[in-house]
């Protein structure tokens, strides 16, 4: 019970911020959002690890791994995110999110040597069906956008999904979800400076104080998606914790139809949806 409402409320976090992603957008280039978003909560990280951290023991085993992890998660995968808010929306890209389960469902099995039931393999057929529904539909807040460009969201969908049993590999070695969190996150936070650094000529992001500070909010909003997610993981199985979190693309459907003007929920839209989260259920009851 503990993981699956942690995994609710990662996915409450997770489905907010790809919805502020779109008011930072507005002033900031993705990338440089990027630079802003992951170091702004590393930097909060780092002030509150002590008191997180008090008294625990580094396992230093473990520290290769939660590196290597930072560095894809959430570094590229922010990367990747912000892109692809910029070029299809956030309904689209966290809609097509919903199909990292299917990697970390079939990594779970392979891997972590976790069953996959009839009901699982099920969700993850109609899931598909779902998000196959979703990339061939135009909403209201996409640009004229190129087929090619779901390459963005589904490669995002793919690190997302294959991240958390590595994630669960390393808790195994070192049972602490805050110091995994700190690790990946400054790990995170040297890949998107070095971006910005290579695109820019400098590692201080350049850009409107409104930009800066959606980016900033993003961050903090993320980073405790994050953490939930890796407490998450370290308290029940992968391939019943990120099925549920995948559910936040109806939170960022929800809250895209209340705040962002530009958003069309059409009902083809709603309905692949609909099937990719049913899924996601029968993947979680299975």
């Amino acid at each position: 019970m503990t993981a699956i409402l942690l995994a609710f409320a990662s996915a409450v976090f997770f489905g907010a911020g790809v919805v502020i992603t779109q008011f930072g957008l507005r002033h900031v280039h993705p990338l440089s959002g990027a630079a802003i978003s992951i170091p702004t909560f590393t930097a909060f990280f780092v002030l509150v690890s002590p008191l997180l951290l008090r008294g625990d023991h580094i396992v230093w085993r473990a520290i290769p791994i939660f590196a290597a992890i930072g560095v894809v998660y959430p570094g590229l995968l922010t990367l990747l995110t912000f892109a692809s808010n910029r070029a299809l929306g956030p309904v689209v890209t966290s809609a097509l999110g919903n199909v990292s389960p299917l990697f970390s469902v079939v990594l779970a099995v392979l891997v972590l040597n976790e069953p996959l039931q009839p009901l699982q393999f099920g969700g993850i057929i109609i899931a598909v069906v779902g998000v196959f529904m979703i990339t061939v539909t135009r909403t209201g807040d996409a640009r004229d956008w190129r087929s090619w460009l779901l390459l963005l969201p589904l490669s995002a969908a793919l690190m997302r999904g294959i991240m958390p049993p590595f994630i669960k590999i390393g808790l195994e070695i070192w049972p602490n979800p805050v110091a995994a969190g700190l690790i990946g996150y400054l790990f995170s936070s040297l890949t998107v400076l070095t971006v910005e650094r290579v695109r820019n000529g400098s590692f201080i992001v350049k850009g409107p104080l409104a930009g800066r500070l959606w980016f900033a909010l993003n961050g903090l909003v993320n980073g405790i998606a994050t953490l939930l997610l890796y407490a998450a993981v370290g308290a029940g199985r992968v391939s019943v914790v990120v099925p549920l979190i995948a559910t936040y693309p109806l939170i960022t459907l929800g809250l895209s139809a209340l705040v962002l003007t530009n958003v069309r929920i059409t009902a083809k839209l709603a309905c692949g949806t609909a099937l990719a989260v049913a899924g996601v259920v029968l993947i979680l009851i299975g």
